[in-house]
């Protein structure tokens, strides 16, 4: 297993040091190439910067696939990313670790499963948190309450309605709006379907754990053919941490509407 840091600066070494090296001269298994990502390491990034890491991420993921196809013996080597937040640590200017609640925060909502929407489009086959227990940045349940947080929500959800890597079940769909959300469509085997939209529309250019703007998008289903019933989960800022939230029953019908009223993300799935 190899290892590449989040950090544009420490990617660039390891994609033209170390990583070719290791791929054409291994001679152990591999099982999985890990890459760990941060979107920042400086509490004071805006909300734009950090939604701007994703793509290049994804195109990483990208390049160390090619990378793996010099080695017959890694071509079909999967990547995962086992170590992954919003920030890595700290700066205040000092050295001294300031938290940044983004990591908890309803921006995560749209930050994490617009993440999971492109690296899956890439590639990439696991996409793991940083831990389980901790704080308002890294954590899914904080420790201090005990109580779970907006993190643990979007992870269980994220699981629960893709159980398995997007891959070759992404399925394509006519949206009104492109450019301010993210949109993720994959059939199950049991012919379910699950539509994904997450609101990542920064209000402001100088947001840091900003509001967003609402958004509504009208999602074409079809040419996916007729549904029994339609199941429908949104986190976001009005989501209760603790108790979680609350699936609600949607008419089926060939176009759904589908409205965020900031940093969110809604699940719709959809039963034949």
């Amino acid at each position: 297993m190899a290892e590449n840091a989040g950090f544009r600066w420490r990617w660039t070494d390891a994609a033209h040091d170390y990583l070719p090296t290791f791929i054409s001269n291994v001679t152990a298994r591999v099982d999985v190439l890990a890459n760990h990502f941060y979107a920042t390491w400086i509490h004071t990034a805006t909300d734009q910067t950090l939604f701007d890491t994703i793509p290049w991420i994804a195109q990483n993921t990208k390049e160390i696939y090619s990378m793996l196809q010099i080695n017959p013996a890694l071509k079909n080597v999967p990547v995962w990313m086992t170590e992954n937040n919003v920030n890595a640590d700290f700066d205040n200017g000092s050295g001294t670790f300031v938290l940044d609640p983004r990591g908890s925060s309803p921006f995560l909502a749209a930050w994490r499963p617009t993440e999971f929407s492109q690296l899956g489009q890439a590639g990439q086959r696991a996409l793991y948190q940083w831990v389980f227990v901790g704080d308002a940045q890294f954590g899914e349940i904080n420790y201090n309450s005990g109580n779970k947080q907006v993190s643990y929500w979007v992870d269980y959800w994220l699981e629960q309605s893709f159980p398995s890597p997007p891959g070759q079940n992404i399925l394509a769909l006519n949206v009104t709006e492109s450019t301010s959300v993210e949109v993720l469509a994959t059939k199950r085997d049991d012919g379910t379907v699950v539509v994904m939209v997450a609101d990542h529309d920064v209000h402001a250019p100088a947001d840091n754990n900003g509001t967003s703007d609402p958004r509504t998008v009208i999602l074409d289903l079809s040419a996916l053919g007729n549904f029994s019933s339609v199941s429908q989960i949104t986190i976001d800022a009005n989501t209760n941490p603790v108790t979680g939230p609350v699936p609600v029953p949607v008419k089926p019908a060939s176009r759904l509407s589908v409205t965020l009223n900031g940093y969110g993300v809604n699940f719709l799935t959809l039963t034949p």
